[in-house]
C-alpha cells in the first residue's frame, strides 16, 4: 500500500510556497511610487485570501482523511483517491496564484519604468520653459524662452529687410510682453523698422518711448542720432538742430556725437 505523506509535510511545503509568493519577492525596486504599493498591496492580499483558503482546505482533508480510515488505521484507497485530487487541485490553485504574482510585478516595472520615462520628460520640459539670463547691450536680465524666441524672430525679420514686419512683430511684442527686459530695445529697433520703412513719426515716438525707458542706455545716443534723422526726413530742422545739439552735449565722446557734428554742419 502507498504511504502517504503526512499532513504535517504537506503543510509545511504550503507554506514555503506562500511564502515564495510573499511581497518579499518581488522587487525592492517596485516600492517607488504610489502605484506600485498599491499594486503590491493587493498582490500581499491576495495572497493572504489564498493562504487561508489553502489553510480552509488543508483543515477538510484532514478531517475527511481521518474520517475515511478504516479500522486498522490505513487510509483506504478511496481516501488516498480523494486526498490527491485535492492536493492536486491545491497545487494547480498556487501555480495560477504564482503566475499572477510574476506578472503583476512584471506589470508594476513595466509601470515604474513609463513613470521613470515621463519624469525625465517632464523635467526636460521645465528647463526648456524656465526663465534664463541674458546679458544683451550690457544690460543683463532674465527671459523666459518663449520671451527670448519672439524677440530674436523679430530682429531676424530686420536682418532680412522685412521692416514692415520687423516693425509690427516689435509692437506685438512689447504690448504682450510689458516687463521684459528687452523692452527699451524692442522700442529702439521698432524706430530702426519704422525709419527703414520711412515712417518717420512713428520711428520718432518708438525712440522717444526707449530714451524715457532706460535714460542711460547704451543705444541711448544712436537713438537721439536716430530721432534727429528723422526730424531731417520731416523737414523740421529746428527740432533737428536742438536733437542733435543736445546729442553732442550729453554724450561727446559717442560715435553717434561725431555724426551728429557732421549732421549740424550740413545743416548750418
Amino acid at each position: 500500500m502507498i504511504k502517504p505523506m503526512p499532513l504535517k509535510a504537506i503543510t509545511a511545503s504550503f507554506w514555503i510556497v506562500g511564502a515564495l509568493m510573499a511581497p518579499g519577492a518581488v522587487h525592492a525596486q517596485l516600492f517607488g511610487d504610489d502605484e506600485a504599493r498599491k499594486a503590491i498591496i493587493d498582490l500581499r492580499e491576495r495572497v493572504e485570501v489564498q493562504r487561508k483558503q489553502t489553510e480552509s482546505r488543508l483543515d477538510r482533508m484532514a478531517q475527511e482523511f481521518a474520517r475515511m480510515n478504516d479500522e486498522s488505521g490505513a487510509p483506504t484507497r478511496r481516501a488516498l483517491l480523494d486526498m490527491g485530487n485535492q492536493l492536486e487541485g491545491l497545487r494547480q490553485d498556487i501555480a495560477r496564484l504564482r503566475g499572477q504574482s510574476e506578472q503583476l510585478a512584471r506589470d508594476v516595472a513595466d509601470l515604474q519604468r513609463q513613470q521613470k520615462d515621463t519624469l525625465v520628460a517632464f523635467d526636460e520640459r521645465l528647463r526648456q520653459l524656465e526663465p534664463s539670463t541674458v546679458t544683451v547691450d550690457g544690460q543683463e536680465f532674465r527671459v523666459r524662452p518663449e520671451e527670448k524666441q519672439e524677440f530674436e524672430a523679430a530682429l531676424a525679420l530686420v536682418r532680412k529687410a522685412s521692416f514692415a514686419q520687423a516693425a509690427t512683430a516689435f509692437a506685438s511684442f512689447i504690448k504682450r510682453y510689458p516687463q521684459s527686459g528687452y523692452q527699451p530695445l524692442a522700442h529702439f529697433w521698432q524706430g530702426n523698422a519704422e525709419y527703414a520703412s520711412s515712417d518717420f513719426k512713428g520711428a520718432i515716438e518708438a525712440y522717444q518711448r526707449m530714451l524715457q525707458l532706460a535714460p542711460n542706455h547704451l543705444r541711448v545716443p544712436e537713438a537721439k542720432l536716430a530721432i534727429g534723422n528723422c526730424q531731417i526726413e520731416l523737414k523740421d530742422t529746428k527740432a533737428a538742430r536742438r536733437t542733435l545739439e543736445e546729442l553732442v552735449k550729453s554724450h561727446p565722446q559717442s560715435e553717434a556725437a561725431v555724426t551728429a557734428k557732421e549732421r549740424l554742419g550740413r545743416l548750418r
